[in-house]
């Protein structure tokens, strides 16, 4: 009775291969392939895969495709041309192609992520995207300089990305919070903006340009930086340290400037170099502009250092031109460091001589007594 069965079984299947009710190279013979099965993205990346389902077998097969396993949040699309499919029609020895579009979300932990797909009763096809770093569903604002030190009349440029890490286009709003009598400027794109636009999971290069208020106290001051929309925001906290700020005063003991000078004469000037600011002021330079032929001289010609609050006391020798005629005349003074620069105008009223004037005098009574005696001699004929 057994043997009669196990020759039964052994009939039956001889039948139903040659009616074909049974193919045993169906499975064998649709095939899933795609060259590229781990991936390496950030989050928030897109990526289009290419699949390609091989018909080996003798037969038309209408391949169902499907996808499992995919991680939690993120989305996919199957399409050909633009169209979203679910089964594929392929002929015998041929292959049909399909893509197979992948979104990996921001919020995302870092991490290996496997998935399937899959020709439905036939074979699967196994992928596995690697997260390459921790994902976020936010703003960033961040920037490698956050601190810098210079003096009080220095301009502090910033350089930031603003990193929009969310799905959608997002219109920021640039807030800076900084102490009363800063003045705080955002640059994009070479141009000054209070607001930027930053599409979905892009970042935007922002420049900050800080000016301190004059004569502001040396120390550290913090200026928080917002980027924000109604929907994400985040700060960038920046550092300005300053050293002292730098100004100078250039006057007189009694702060007259102008004086009296004869032609061809020298006339000394005592100048005061004030240090009116909150650091040291090195190496100070003194120059003159005057009119042409005239010399001015300096003793001493460079202070070396001047502390804050000091005064050093310089003499200039100005020399007029022999033949300059009467008149005012002005002398521009200066005094400079690397940092910062002082100016002082002179008026100068110059004389002529004394001898001159006699000479002009004599002159004048000499005419004077020629006509007379020309009128004498022939007034009366």
């Amino acid at each position: 009775m057994l043997i009669r069965m196990k020759w039964f079984a052994v009939f039956s299947l001889c039948c139903m291969l040659i009616t074909g009710n049974l193919t045993v190279d169906a499975a064998d013979g649709v095939r899933v392939y795609t060259p590229f099965t781990k991936i390496s993205v950030p989050p928030g990346e897109s990526i289009d895969y290419t699949i390609d389902v091989f018909n080996n077998s003798s037969e038309l097969q209408n391949v169902e495709i499907s996808v499992t396993g995919m991680p939690s949040g993120w989305n996919y699309l199957i399409k050909s041309g633009s169209w979203n499919i679910r089964q594929i029609a392929i002929l015998p020895g041929e292959k049909k192609s399909f893509s197979l579009h992948v979104e990996v979300p921001f919020q995302v932990n870092k991490g290996s992520y496997r998935f399937r797909v899959n020709a439905v009763g036939f074979s699967s096809l196994p992928l596995t995207v690697v997260v390459s770093e921790q994902g976020t569903f936010k703003t960033e604002f961040l920037t490698r300089q956050p601190n810098m030190e210079g003096h009080a009349n220095a301009t502090f440029t910033f350089n930031a990305e603003l990193k929009n890490r969310t799905a959608d286009k997002q219109l920021y709003a640039l807030i800076a919070r900084a102490p009363r009598g800063w003045a705080v400027t955002f640059k994009a794109n070479y141009k000054q903006v209070t607001s930027v636009e930053a599409e979905a999971n892009s970042t935007t290069n922002i420049t900050m340009d800080i000016n301190p208020p004059d004569n502001i106290k040396a120390g550290a001051y913090k200026i928080p930086v917002t980027a924000t929309t109604s929907a994400t925001s985040a700060t960038l906290e920046l550092e300005v340290v300053i050293t002292g700020s730098y100004t100078m005063e250039l006057t007189t003991p009694r702060g007259l400037l102008s004086a009296s000078i004869t032609a061809g004469d020298e006339k000394r000037l005592e100048l005061l170099v004030k240090n009116t600011g909150s650091a040291e002021l090195k190496d100070i330079a003194l120059s003159a502009g005057a009119p042409l032929n005239w010399d001015v001289t300096f003793d001493p010609k460079r202070v070396e250092s001047l502390a804050p609050g000091e005064n050093a006391q310089v003499f200039a020798t100005i020399k007029a031109d022999k033949k300059a005629i009467a008149g005012d005349y002005v002398t521009a003074i200066e005094a400079r460091t690397p940092e910062v620069t002082a100016k002082a105008s002179f008026r100068i009223a110059v004389k002529t001589p004394m001898l001159w004037g006699w000479i002009g005098v004599l002159i004048i009574v000499m005419a004077i007594v020629s006509i007379y005696y020309l009128f004498r001699k022939y007034g009366r004929r």
